[in-house]
């Protein structure tokens, strides 16, 4: 398939790159002929071992490159940045720690994180967690939930994304409906909440609707069963979640995003190209595919599959446009930020702005 007809969905798209600090000639054949509208960056594409002007200036090729190969003037630099684990970036950037210990410090570290991570020329941080604490058998939120209650991660996120918004670098709410209550690590498999609806409203689904009151422009869907709600489809695949609850019932207007779909909890599912239309047809926008957990190669048949759906009609053209306007405005109005060396002072002064993570033993991704 030639490179304008992919590059016609690129919009629906998030991809990651290949683990290397330079971009991979695969990669750049990828960003060239899909032209995605967002790439996420990785541990592995920082140069951990340079002093900052070093690898700083590397990040800055690599950015630079990126956004010449894709060809876009408009473009989101992701990154999962979050605190704790939850950190892909070199020093001297601040090494805070997890969420839950931020308390009224939330605020200040927002701001920090987002005059840092726009000197990288990041512009989207897939933060804030909007999940409750809710079970202390929670293999993968924990810590990284603002709090136990409604009440806490309501007050401590939307500080949070309201500081990191304001100095350039746009927020994301996850993982929709609800992460908190679940005994299964979707990173390695699927999980399975069997909570009934009025449940779910009157906890998990309570940040989320706060965020959309605030005004928030992006959410991630999660790849969980919520039996209660679509006993058949996770909540990445479900059209009972996405549009009906997040969309009709919530009514939330912005941009709908996967978590990455080469996660091992719906991996499987995605080698089916079909996967893909169902994941439009439920009524999102964008498919992320990263390389840590799979290989971004399989954008391009997921790609050609939409394509083909709405050729066919399969798929509604004007569905697809109306998501495409969405991904666009949000764009519109998301800073195209540049790398920047930031000073000693700046850096000493954000140390101060909330506790550090000292757990030096702990891999990030």
């Amino acid at each position: 398939m030639s490179s304008p007809d992919l590059a016609s969905v690129g919009d629906h798209f998030i991809v990651g790159l290949r683990p290397t600090t330079s971009l991979d000639p695969a990669d750049r054949a990828l960003l060239r002929d899909l032209r995605p509208a967002g790439i996420i960056l990785y541990k592995s594409n920082f140069c951990h071992d340079l002093p900052y002007e070093a690898w700083l200036a590397n990040h800055a090729k690599l950015v630079s490159d990126v956004r010449e190969v894709t060809g876009r003037g408009r473009l989101f630099i992701a990154i999962d940045h979050e605190g704790g684990r939850v950190c892909r970036t070199p020093a001297p950037i601040t090494r805070y720690t997890y969420a839950r210990a931020w308390g009224e410090d939330a605020g200040a570290v927002g701001a920090a994180m987002g005059a840092e991570l726009a000197s990288l020329g990041i512009n989207l941080s897939f933060a804030p967690v909007l999940d409750i604490d809710s079970n202390p058998k929670n293999p993968v939120i924990g810590a990284r939930s603002f709090d136990t209650t409604v009440e806490g991660v309501v007050a401590k996120a939307l500080t949070f994304a309201k500081a990191m918004e304001g100095q350039g670098v746009r927020a994301c709410g996850k993982h929709f409906p609800g992460h908190g209550d679940t005994q299964v690590d979707s990173h390695l498999e699927l999980p399975v909440i069997d909570a009934t609806v009025d449940e779910l409203r009157r906890r998990e689904l309570q940040p989320f609707a706060a965020a959309i009151g605030a005004g928030i422009g992006m959410i991630m869907t999660s790849h969980i069963l919520f039996r209660a709600i679509d006993p058949d489809w996770p909540a990445t695949l479900s059209r009972k979640i996405t549009h009906g609850l997040l969309r009709e019932e919530m009514g939330f207007e912005g941009v709908i995003v996967s978590d990455d779909v080469s996660m091992r909890a719906v991996s499987r599912l995605f080698d089916n190209p079909d996967m893909a239309v169902n994941f439009m047809a439920a009524g999102n926008d964008m498919l992320m595919i990263c390389a840590h957990w799979g290989d971004t190669e399989r954008a391009r048949p997921l790609a050609e599959r939409v394509i083909e759906a709405r050729r066919s009609g399969a798929l509604s053209g004007a569905d697809l446009d109306r998501s495409k306007a969405r991904v666009d405005r949000m764009l519109a109005t998301t800073s195209q930020n540049s790398v920047t060396r930031l000073s000693e002072d700046v850096l000493r002064a954000h140390a101060k702005a909330g506790a550090l993570f000292s757990d030096a033993t702990v891999e990030v991704i």
